[in-house]
């Protein structure tokens, strides 16, 4: 049976924990627009994890599982349909699923945007509205399209892998709140070797 919700989450600073049937959904502090994200799953138990400092648009989909058996004869659901002319019982293994969904952190994902099962998206990566993202997206990369697919990097490979390793997001909130001004401005390399150094030790790792 499919099962989907779309739950009254509201943002917290703290990391949330609930379940859309057999699925357990876990998102970071401060992530907002989970209330909008309608999650399907059809008892398979795969997992959704959403990072910290998420922004997700109306309209989102995570699909988790409901992938009918192309390497079987058939592609029909028997036992989950007309059970009462061809059986009640379901078979192992249809629906099926690809796998957990994890979103990393600051990560954008525009309206309409489809995620489908055993997809991972990097931190700070932009998925473009009524994208339907089949395979993982890399760290800081957009997403654009059906299927979706990178069409450039927001930043150069010097300066992504410094925002990795920065991993602002694992920063205590008050020592975020300090350096706000160089998060909402463009990154440079030396200004980010800078917080590295200031910052180096004092992350506290979640979701």
């Amino acid at each position: 049976m499919m099962r989907w919700c779309r739950r009254k989450i509201r943002p917290s600073g703290q990391e949330q924990h609930w379940t859309v049937g057999a699925s357990p959904i876990t998102s970071g502090a401060y992530s907002y627009g989970l209330n909008r994200i309608k999650v399907r799953e059809w008892g398979e138990g795969a997992a959704l994890t959403i990072g910290k400092f998420c922004s997700i648009a109306e309209g989102v989909e995570v699909v988790l599982g409901g992938n009918h058996r192309t390497d079987w004869m058939t592609t029909y659901p028997f036992g989950h349909i007309f059970k009462d002319i061809f059986g009640p019982a379901p078979h192992p293994g249809h629906p099926a699923t690809r796998g957990d969904v994890n979103i990393g952190n600051d990560v954008w994902i525009g309206e309409g945007a489809l995620i489908l099962s055993g997809v991972t998206i990097g931190d700070g990566a932009v998925i473009a509205a009524r994208a339907v993202v089949t395979r993982d997206v890399e760290p800081y990369a957009i997403a654009v399209g059906n299927p979706a697919r990178t069409v450039k990097t927001r930043f150069s490979p010097e300066v992504t892998e410094l925002l990795r390793e920065l991993a602002w997001w694992d920063l205590a909130p008050e020592d975020i709140r300090l350096i706000v001004p160089q998060l909402s401005a463009k990154p440079e390399a030396e200004e980010l070797r800078q917080l590295l150094l200031r910052y180096r030790g004092q992350r506290t790792p979640g979701v």
